[in-house]
């Protein structure tokens, strides 16, 4: 073999750049007063300067525009975008081009091609073109396979959240739950907060809570320009409460149950847009036994030693079928009017009772209703229910009369 042999190259020459938007030229102004040295040299020099701004030459920005002189940064939720060419650096025509470009993720591998046909032929100097786009959707090491192009792919937000269940006591009627959504910019450069909202299951409906009633419209309690700067952190909170399909069958909601997705969209420079979408928000919800009871109704303030009447109701949260006996204990303050030993029936699975009940208190002030038990015939158990809720006793007469 001619040891002075030309080595071969190939004929066709493949080229991959990533598409990114450009960023405003900044500068840095100089001035100085006109008593000092320099005079108004420096606001000569400004003024020349094509990239400042006429008129406004002490900005930062300008009027032009930087194209990115690296790959930069993606984040979780934006779209890559890259445009890959394909030229024939020969003189010979050749045939039967295909391009392909798959992106290699850490659990995948997805074909982002346009076409899947081959081009029959390229002539000299000519060149195949194709811009492929892709929603980023994990994080870590991303690499097109036509060119072992790799890039990292970062995290921007912080996403943290917490529960509250609305039900205090047994006095509540509700089965609300709310969810504080703690989002925090990790990027290095602002965003504009387009939408944050949840996506509940069909289980709960949702209800927004980052608004304050002005007029007709409710205004962002954010402000108009809902910027997140670097490393802020913004709370937003939204009320879940079941549907009445749901809410009326006792232990449906019970355990971890779904709640919903937070959806989250936002824009960075020069309007360059970005996605995330939350897994599913999982939720413990509160345990009330083989037995509920709760206050259908109950008056918000009564009269020192008159009797009020108040309604519970009793939900069977277990798979068996209860024989339930009421019994009424009064205590220093709360007394039961009634017969205390009333058998209350069978109550099935998942049923619900409303049990009418007539008391009155012998204390002023804020006092708590107690002392309410409910027995199981078959297996002999007894729940006990104190500080059902709490009622403001007044004196309906003069303070020297009381």
């Amino acid at each position: 073999m001619d040891v002075n042999q030309t080595k071969q190259e190939h004929l066709l020459a493949l080229k991959v750049m990533r598409l990114t938007k450009p960023t405003l030229f900044t500068n840095l102004p100089v001035t100085c007063e006109e008593r000092d040295l320099p005079g108004d040299l420096f606001g000569q020099l400004m003024r020349q300067d094509p990239s400042t701004i006429k008129g406004a030459e002490t900005l930062m920005l300008g009027e032009m525009l930087t194209l990115p002189q690296n790959f930069g940064n993606i984040f979780l939720g934006e779209t890559f975008s890259s445009y890959i060419s394909v030229h024939n650096d020969s003189n010979q025509i050749v045939k039967d081009i295909l391009v392909k470009a798959d992106l290699q993720t850490s659990s995948q591998r997805l074909n982002l091609s346009a076409s899947n046909s081959a081009v029959a032929e390229l002539k000299p100097e000519c060149c195949i073109d194709d811009v492929i786009h892709h929603e980023v959707k994990e994080i870590g090491t991303h690499i097109l396979v036509c060119a072992f192009f790799k890039f990292q792919v970062l995290k921007p937000l912080d996403v943290k959240t917490k529960f509250y269940n609305a039900e205090s006591d047994l006095s509540s009627v509700t089965d609300e739950v709310f969810l504080e959504a703690q989002i925090q910019n990790i990027t290095t450069s602002p965003m504009f907060m387009e939408k944050v909202s949840l996506e509940p299951t069909i289980m709960y409906n949702v209800t927004e809570l980052n608004t304050v009633a002005s007029g007709d419209d409710g205004e962002s309690t954010f402000g108009k320009m809902s910027y997140l700067q670097p490393m802020d952190t913004r709370q937003y909170l939204y009320c879940l409460k079941p549907k009445a399909e749901y809410a009326e069958k006792a232990g449906v909601i019970k355990g971890v149950t779904m709640i919903g997705k937070l959806d989250i969209v936002w824009r960075t420079n020069l309007g360059e847009r970005g996605r995330l979408q939350t897994s599913q928000l999982q939720r413990m919800a509160p345990g009330y036994g083989d037995i509920r009871l709760s206050l259908e109704m109950i008056p918000d303030t009564v009269n020192l030693e008159e009797p009020f009447d108040i309604v519970c109701k009793i939900t069977n949260c277990s798979e068996r079928t209860m024989d339930l006996v009421v019994e009424m204990c009064n205590t220093r303050s709360i007394h039961w009017c009634g017969i205390s030993g009333r058998q209350l029936g069978k109550l099935s699975p998942g049923a619900s009772l409303l049990l009418p009940l007539t008391i009155f208190s012998s204390v002023q002030g804020l006092q708590s209703i107690s002392g309410l038990r409910l027995t199981d015939t078959f297996l002999k158990r007894t729940y006990e229910y104190d500080d059902i809720a709490q009622v403001c006793v007044i004196c309906p007469y003069t303070s020297n009369e009381c």
